[in-house]
């Protein structure tokens, strides 16, 4: 592209809206022969903007920083050249922003706090007396020029100099935008291990609690995000040492209930809420571009093979009972293989230990985590320690009522296919209960459900079929290929899995895997549960909720199942509802 042509610009910026930091990216197309006709009218946009409200000027300075970078792209030789890294360049630039800018800025901050100037410009930016990320990019356009120029000043010498690189401007700009952002959060984010490692870290970074009392006593703290100029100028606030250490201290909030559930792919990361936050407010899907980010991926997987210790992935709060997700770092691939059964196993009992020891009163096993064969439902856990005051549920009393109940009113018969587990023979006794025929298309599965059900009338309600006519297929895992292209068109598949089945047929319909929706007074689900829709809980999870609101002190694990009418029960009187059927 020619340095006389069209102006071609790549911006973005980080943001923090709704609970989440979130990137805001996009190209910035101009024509260069109107280039001074836009900077004058943005210009004149900004002098006449009031600049009241907290987004007001986000996209202004934005549009700003972009048509400033393209005139020094234009007027400088050498910037459209640039390698990608130089190392001699990166340090020029980590000196240059640890001497100049930051005293510069310090003195230009003082400046600013002056009456005359702090009545005209800075009083804008401390409107915020409680900051949040957004505050940091709040500021008169005459600031947003005199900062620009400021942190220009490491990247020009680079430029000057013949010693800039890429790696060298956007890894300065990032810099700069972290932590402009994590001084204006409002939450103690740094770990005191990292001053204990390296004191006179200090005087090198400000922390979010040290700046904030910048924006609550107005005379002191004005560094940029270096403290060493408030130590040698004697505005360092006397209280920031004592704010820091009472910051992080935060009251333990006790959960009453835990689910531990465990990763599902590699690339399912991103859609925990320690991902991204819009991949996490969606139901789990595949996504071309996650792709991207192999290099993480990688490095998720191999850190799965070697942490070895559960994280708190959600807190949530329901009519008073404190609810966490707790998550056994290993991916669905690593249970199936059965390679590390012994290390998920130990993970899975010192969770529940550890819940044991802090009083916690229920925890409930989600997805994989409550195999047969891996531990027999959780009874594993219950035998070897037998004095555990904590009740482990894995809630398939619950499972099997929304499956009943998700089953269209005058069906009369059912196609049942997929692994038989404890689910699964629970669901056909109860159907066959209810006057619903149930039919296989398995020989070997049909015997079983006979030996199973050793009733007589139940036995009658059986049925070996090879016509595949059936409405209702109630499907666990196991399900293949050929047999969903069997199916008739128009079919419902009701899974009774932890996992759904492949959605191969366009002309059928799928229900979810068992799950409730939330009541919309349970709190901080801002999240989805895997390929779940928003707001809706796994039958599992719903299951561990309900036994603590109740107030059951029972295990539900191994082949014990509890009363499947009381719980479905339960659980509409607390406001769970059962997800819409799909027609």
């Amino acid at each position: 592209m020619g340095r006389r042509g069209t102006l071609f610009t790549f911006y973005f910026s980080h943001f923090y809206y709704g609970g989440h930091f979130t990137t805001r990216f996009g190209f910035l197309l101009l024509d260069t022969e109107q280039l001074r006709e836009t900077i004058g009218s943005l210009i004149r946009v900004l002098n006449s903007s009031k600049l009241t409200g907290k987004a007001s000027g986000l996209d202004d300075q934005i549009l700003l920083n972009g048509i400033l970078f393209y005139v020094i792209y234009m007027i400088l030789p050498g910037v459209a050249h640039m390698p990608l890294w130089r190392t001699d360049g990166v340090l020029l630039t980590i000196l240059l922003h640890m001497g100049p800018v930051e005293f510069l800025y310090y003195w230009l901050h003082r400046a600013l706090h002056h009456h005359y100037l702090y009545s005209r410009y800075h009083s804008h930016h401390h409107s915020s007396v409680v900051t949040e990320p957004i505050t940091s990019v709040i500021h008169p356009f005459a600031e947003h020029l005199a900062y620009f120029l400021l942190f220009l000043i490491p990247l020009l010498a680079g430029i000057f100099m013949r010693k800039s690189s890429i790696a060298a401007l956007f890894g300065y700009i990032s810099y700069i935008d972290f932590m402009n952002n994590m001084g204006h959060c409002n939450f103690e984010l740094i770990p005191k291990m990292l001053f204990s490692i390296f004191p006179p870290l200090k005087y090198l970074m400000y922390t979010p609690s040290y700046h904030s009392l910048h924006h609550t006593q107005f005379r002191t703290n004005y560094s940029l995000f270096m403290p060493i100029y408030d130590y040698i100028y004697g505005t360092m606030d006397k209280s920031s040492d004592a704010l820091y250490e009472k910051s992080l201290i935060r009251p333990e909030e006790l959960p009453h209930v835990i689910h531990l559930t465990h990763l599902v792919t590699p690339q399912s990361i991103y859609h925990l809420r320690l991902g991204f936050a819009s991949l996490a407010s969606k139901p789990y899907t595949y996504k071309w571009y996650v792709w991207a980010m192999w290099p993480v991926t990688c490095c998720s997987i191999m850190l799965t093979w070697t942490y070895g210790r559960t994280f708190i992935l959600e807190r949530n709060q329901f009519n008073k009972v404190n609810v966490q997700t707790w998550v056994v770092p290993k991916f669905k691939i690593q249970y199936l293989l059965k390679l590390r059964n012994e290390s998920i196993d130990s993970l899975i009992e010192e969770a529940i230990l550890r819940a044991d020891e802090r009083g916690i009163k229920v925890l409930s096993l989600g997805l994989l985590n409550q195999g047969d064969e891996l531990n027999g439902y959780g009874e594993l856990y219950i035998h070897r320690n037998p004095k555990l005051k904590i009740k482990v549920v894995d809630g398939s009393s619950l499972v099997v009522a929304v499956v009943l109940n998700s089953i269209p009113k005058g069906t009369t018969q059912v196609l049942f296919r997929g692994n038989l587990t404890k689910v699964a023979y629970s669901i056909a006794s109860a159907l066959c209960q209810m006057g619903i025929q149930v039919a296989t298309s398995h020989k070997d599965e049909y015997e079983q459900l006979n030996t199973k059900l050793k009733n007589v009338e139940r036995e009658s309600k059986l049925l070996l079929s090879k016509s595949f006519t059936e409405k209702i297929w109630l499907v666990g895992d196991g399900l293949t290929k050929e047999e969903q292209m069997k199916a008739s068109k128009g079919t419902l598949f009701i899974p009774f899995s932890q996992f759904p089945p492949k959605r191969l047929r366009k002309d059928c319909l799928y229900h979810t895997t068992p799950a409730m929706m939330s009541p919309k007074s349970f709190q901080n689900i801002d999240s989805c549960e895997n390929w779940l829709p928003r707001r809706a809980m796994s039958a599992s999870r719903v299951a561990g909720v309900i036994h603590a609101l109740e107030g059951w002190n029972v295990h539900e694990c191994g082949n014990t199942m509890f009363n499947i009418e009381k719980i479905w029960e339960a659980g509409l009187h607390h406001g769970f509802r059962p997800l819409t059927i799909p027609t």
